[in-house]
């Protein structure tokens, strides 16, 4: 399997964004937390998280091509449950359903970090040190805030038995572990 520094340089040579860098970055943080938890392998899932969005320059974001897209670059360098979690984060690409407990983790880990992101750049400060569950937690019920994300991703914690409010601390803990590579 790919290591996490390989990860990074091949994340690295299809992304360009710095602000998907970022994204990339808060993602495995977050999947590496939830793995934890969960007692999963926190390599493999911190890898899927950082690897999740590596196509979404080629395919410029479109939601039939990305996620497949990654496949044909990831394919033999990860893990088959990995490489599943990754193409089921954009369930509109496959027209699939998710049904694991990777896949389910994948949707609601990447998705959280948006949020979370958005709702610390309302502080004046614009860090993560000021953010509260409370706060994320309340902005969820919020549609217009970050409309952007979505909701029924992150509540897909649940289906994997992480209650939102629980869900919501363990992911703000985890961004503000990479919060100087975030720039928050």
């Amino acid at each position: 399997m790919i290591t996490r520094d390989e990860a990074l340089e091949l994340l690295k040579s299809n992304v360009q964004a710095e602000n998907m860098l970022k994204h990339s970055l808060a993602s495995e943080a977050v999947l590496r937390a939830m793995a934890r938890h969960l007692g999963k392998n926190e390599e493999e899932w911190g890898i899927a998280g950082l690897l999740h969005d590596i196509d979404v320059e080629i395919t410029n974001a479109d939601a039939n091509t990305h996620g497949p897209y990654a496949e044909k670059l990831l394919r033999r360098k990860i893990s088959d449950e990995m490489l599943d979690a990754i193409v089921m984060h954009n369930e509109v690409a496959t027209g699939k359903d998710r049904t694991t407990e990777f896949q389910h983790a994948l949707a609601a880990g990447e998705t959280i970090t948006g949020l979370i992101t958005a709702t610390a750049l309302v502080y004046p400060d614009k860090k993560l040190a000021s953010v509260k569950t409370k706060s994320v937690t309340k902005r969820m019920k919020q549609k217009a805030f970050a409309a952007s994300v979505k909701r029924e991703n992150i509540m897909e914690c649940e289906k994997i038995g992480i209650p939102l409010r629980e869900f919501a601390d363990l992911a703000v803990n985890a961004m503000r572990t990479v919060s100087d590579d975030l720039g928050l």
